[in-house]
């Protein structure tokens, strides 16, 4: 279950404490505490003789791909970015590679993780000004160059999305009936209905509208660490990548805007007002990255599926709280782009 440690997971980080204090020159470590809130890896907080420490086993991305990401977060720094550069081991490494783990160490800081609707609407468009200045030191401080061409973004097929959702029902018949089971079968046959209902709003090609460049790739509430009503901290870095500014813009809003299975209008606005504010994003750009939002959500299923793989609760409470927002959004399409569209 979501925030409880499995005893061997446990054990391995005690088993790697020795060796990642010594490479990181970390000290003795005083307590240590797992960080329940994590949806992919695992992280601690360590407390050692020389300071406060967060701990990341990384078990969802390549560590390549890791290695290649925290290499940017001190340029970031060095433009006024909040993004806590990691310490690197006695080898120059960021990652560390103990018993077939890698561990990755950062600065710890302190904060609280704040959803969209508790933010006021001052720091709402301070957040998309926080996001725009991001996607401006990441065209400066890039891990690689930008290709000509934006990358492609595959729209999911009616049919496929038919036939995934059918499955999921098969899956679901299979378990032990449960309310949650039900509730899930249930929006399975309404998503399939919607599907069918709107498969020729979906997008015509696979080529986004608008510019693109190198985005954090989960810019959202449980990736940002608040103090003072301030953003002081950018965590997880996993997903950098090329993606069209106006996706994780798009996505952004939803994540933290989209509470309780409606979307906070006002809130969007303000955030896309902010952002706009320091790159001229055109409504045009941004209302193809919101259709292609709307229509991936209507097509895919992680959350559902995470939760089967992983009998994780969390992603079950995700899965039908993001499928009364798509109903909601759906239903109000027109309203959902004139937030988005705000300057």
């Amino acid at each position: 279950m979501q925030g409880v440690t499995d005893a061997t997971r446990e054990d391995d980080l005690l088993a790697a404490l020795p060796t990642l204090s010594r490479v990181f020159g970390l000290g003795e470590v005083r307590r240590r505490q797992f960080l329940a809130h994590g949806l992919m890896n695992r992280n601690w907080r360590l407390d050692t003789d020389s300071g406060a420490y967060a701990v990341k086993e990384i078990t969802d991305v390549p560590l390549p791909k890791v290695r290649r990401n925290l290499a940017v977060l001190a340029g970031l720094a060095g433009d006024g970015i909040p993004a806590p550069a990691p310490l690197a081991a006695d080898s120059g490494d960021l990652v560390a590679e103990i018993d077939g783990h890698g561990y990755c160490v950062l600065p710890w800081v302190g904060g609280e993780h704040v959803e969209g609707t508790g933010l006021t609407l001052d720091q709402v468009r301070d957040l998309g000004c926080v996001l725009a200045r991001l996607h401006e030191s990441l065209g400066r401080h890039a891990p690689g160059p930008v290709p000509e061409q934006p990358p492609a973004a595959k729209v999911g097929d009616p049919a496929k999305a038919d036939q995934a959702a059918v499955g999921l029902i098969d899956r679901l018949r299979s378990t032990p009936v449960t309310d949650f089971a039900k509730a899930a079968i249930e929006a399975l046959h309404e998503r399939r209905d919607l599907i069918a209902r709107y498969a020729e709003a979906r997008p015509e090609t696979d080529v986004p509208a608008g510019p693109f460049g190198w985005t954090h790739g989960d810019f959202q509430y449980r990736n940002l660490l608040r103090d003072g009503g301030q953003v002081v901290a950018i965590l997880d870095w996993d997903r950098l990548g090329v993606r069209p500014y106006g996706e994780e813009v798009a996505r952004t809003a939803q994540v933290q805007f989209g509470i309780g299975g409606v979307f906070d209008l006002e809130r969007i606005a303000a955030f896309c007002a902010g952002y706009r504010s320091v790159i001229d994003l055109s409504e045009a750009d941004l209302a193809d990255a919101v259709t292609r939002l709307w229509w991936k959500r209507m097509t895919d299923f992680w959350q559902l599926e995470f939760y089967l793989d992983r009998q994780d609760p969390t992603f079950g409470e995700m899965f039908l709280t993001d499928e009364a927002l798509l109903h909601w959004w759906t239903d109000r399409a027109n309203e959902v782009q004139a937030a988005y569209a705000a300057r």
